[in-house]
């Protein structure tokens, strides 16, 4: 930009001049449009081509200009614009690496040379006076750009890795939860009903469910990730996954081994993305879970609706109840296998319950 200004100054003082020849604009103007492109392209451009152009084609503008600048001294403010800052204006871009502080010395020591050979001693002095400030000046600016973009990228740099460090902790967070999630739903769900001594449960299930959580612990030692499926058990296997009705189904089998009818009520079968379907079938299942183990009770109903916006069940009981208030913020069975395993797939879980009324536990996802 600085080495447009410079040199459209310079046209516009050679332009208002008067007396100068004809051969000298007819020369003066392709040079003119050659620097002014050249600049324009240094911009866009990183190719050593266009600055070689614009300063061949500026010190053949001040060579001519300074031919003639004896005979009309009306274009000397032109030359002095030109040879200062038109190419002085290089400065900005060159200083950055040692090739182009040399090729701007080089270029400085001959553009003074021709500028100043055909001056007289007064306006020699004014001329050099001119040069080494606006080369200065130029120099200046460009060493502050580029510290400028020095600082800035390194700036970007550091906010890069502080953005990746919070991305890791974040997923690693979220691989945590969800492992303690699965722990909870699975191995610590099979701890407890061996402390009871099974009761309620048939022994081969029960066999059977420790024998899978053997196989999840072994998995998570080695550093795999189990995919849940959705009947509250797991594999490490890619399996096409079954109709939501048949994993209610399945839920409806596994629940009455351990005791707890489930009544199912709804309007049919219903289809959701994998990640979200495991989701709402594992939220649901602790949910039945939940009322096997607290409610006091061994019958609960579950409701399935959906519309064009998502799913919603409806999973109710007439137990003891609870306070929804007093629940113990680090208790996984809610707040992480139910509300916060929905609300990672974009859905919302809701819990009515008072102590004496029973529960009803909300849950909603998208499609």
């Amino acid at each position: 930009m600085e080495g447009w200004v410079f040199t459209l100054s310079s046209l516009v003082c050679l332009a208002i001049a008067g007396t100068v020849p004809g051969y000298a604009i007819a020369i003066a103007l392709p040079l003119y449009a050659v620097m002014l492109l050249g600049y324009l392209m240094v911009g866009r451009s990183s190719a050593t081509l266009w600055v070689v152009v614009s300063t061949v084609a500026g010190l053949a503008l001040s060579g001519l200009l300074g031919s003639v600048v004896t005979e009309h001294p009306g274009i000397l403010s032109a030359l002095l614009l030109v040879s200062g800052g038109g190419i002085g204006a290089m400065a900005i871009v060159l200083q950055g690496s040692l090739s182009g502080r040399v090729y701007l010395t080089a270029v400085f020591l001959v553009n003074l040379a021709i500028a100043l050979s055909s001056m007289t001693s007064d306006e020699a002095v004014q001329a050099l006076t001119i040069f080494i400030v606006s080369w200065s000046v130029n120099t200046l600016v460009g060493i502050w750009i580029t510290d400028s973009v020095r600082r800035a990228r390194d700036r970007i740099a550091r906010l890069g890795a502080v953005h990746r460090a919070e991305r890791w902790a974040s997923e690693l967070e979220a691989e945590r939860r969800r492992s303690a999630r699965l722990l909870h739903d699975t191995v610590l769900a099979t701890l407890t009903l061996l402390a009871h001594s099974g009761r309620g449960v048939d022994p081969d299930a029960l066999r059977v469910q420790a024998s899978d959580d053997a196989v999840l612990l072994r998995q998570l030692r080695q550093g795999e990730t189990p995919a849940p499926r959705s009947s509250g058990t797991y594999n490490l296997r890619t399996d096409q996954a079954p109709p939501v009705t048949q994993s209610i189904k399945a839920l409806q089998q596994r629940f009455k081994r351990r005791g707890l009818t489930v009544h199912w009520h709804g309007d049919g079968d219903v289809t959701l993305p994998p990640v979200v379907r495991s989701a709402f079938l594992l939220s649901l299942g602790e949910c039945l879970e939940n009322v096997r183990r607290h409610a006091q009770v061994d019958e609960a109903d579950v409701t399935i609706t959906q519309d064009a916006g998502g799913v919603r069940a409806m999973v109710t009981d007439s137990g003891v109840g609870f306070e929804t208030d007093g629940v113990d913020s680090a208790r996984l069975g809610l707040a992480e296998s139910v509300v916060a395993r929905i609300r990672d797939v974009g859905g919302n879980a809701r819990i009515f319950s008072a102590p004496g009324a029973g529960t009803t536990v909300v849950l909603e996802v998208p499609r």
